[in-house]
């Protein structure tokens, strides 16, 4: 990645934690597993254990002052100039289904803000990686070691709208989904973390989600926005690590404010 020394050397690591966790993840996938649901009932395996144990491991051996927020195993030094936010398998219900489009988010913040992040998709050897780090001035979103970009529309009527599932919004916030989904040309369900990568890469004009967790967005966020996207919550705020959850990512900004101003709209 054509990037400043630093920051390349952070993109180039988690690239290669990726590297180091895809089998770990792979063997024990379309296995019968045991599953445990969690305080919040979503789903939780063994292999979500274990790629985030190998996930801290590698970074406590690597960056031993960076801190960690893991899905699993919660938080560690998180007021660190460097974070590490964590999630082994996004979209665990896909992954013990046998679905294939889950899979593992890692984000670099320095002082709050993600500066580094990584969508891989193990079991279809996708990967993106995106640099959005205003302090060097380096923008850039890579899939597969290719420059990516996000799609040239910018109106509401020539796009299509992800989501992961309708289950993900509460009443009121499925009314302003549907306000989107009238005014855009094709809606579709499914894909956790890989619809922010089909966004990437311009196959996609929006997403638009409710009820995340930190670790769920602030990877997708630095690969939309070095795309050319936008990525904010439903009231256009920037994300960061108290985001309520609510995320609205566009193809870019024109398109961003008309979304944001349709699911505003009484």
């Amino acid at each position: 990645m054509s990037c400043v020394p630093a920051v390349a050397e952070y993109a180039a690591f988690a690239a290669s934690m990726a590297d180091a966790v895809r089998p770990l993840s792979l063997g024990w996938f379309r296995r019968r597993l045991a599953v445990d649901d969690k305080a919040d009932e979503s789903p939780v395996t063994i292999a979500d254990r274990e790629v985030e144990t190998a996930l801290r491991a590698q970074i406590a051996a690597r960056y031993p002052s960076h801190g960690i927020w893991g899905e699993e195993f919660g938080k560690q030094g998180v007021d660190a100039e460097f974070v590490w936010s964590v999630d082994p398998i996004d979209g665990t219900r896909s992954f013990i289904t046998g679905h294939p489009l889950w899979g593992t988010l890692l984000a670099l913040l320095h002082h709050g803000q993600p500066v580094v992040g990584l969508i891989d998709i193990p079991a279809t050897g996708e990967r993106w990686i995106g640099v959005n780090d205003a302090a060097s001035g380096v923008r850039e979103a890579r899939f597969g070691g290719a420059v990516c970009a996000t799609s040239p529309v910018t109106t509401l009527a020539d796009a299509t709208v992800y989501a992961t599932s309708p289950d993900i919004f509460d009443a009121a916030e499925y009314a302003q989904f549907e306000q989107l989904t009238k005014a855009v040309s094709r809606r579709r369900f499914g894909g956790d973390c890989y619809a922010y990568g089909l966004l990437a890469s311009g196959h996609i004009e929006l997403v638009m989600e409710a009820g995340l967790q930190t670790y769920d967005y602030l990877a997708v966020a630095p690969v939309v926005e070095a795309a050319g996207g936008v990525i904010t919550d439903w009231e256009g705020r920037p994300l960061t690590l108290t985001s309520q959850g609510r995320v609205l990512a566009a193809a870019n900004a024109e398109l961003h404010a008309a979304a944001l101003a349709c699911i505003r709209a009484d």
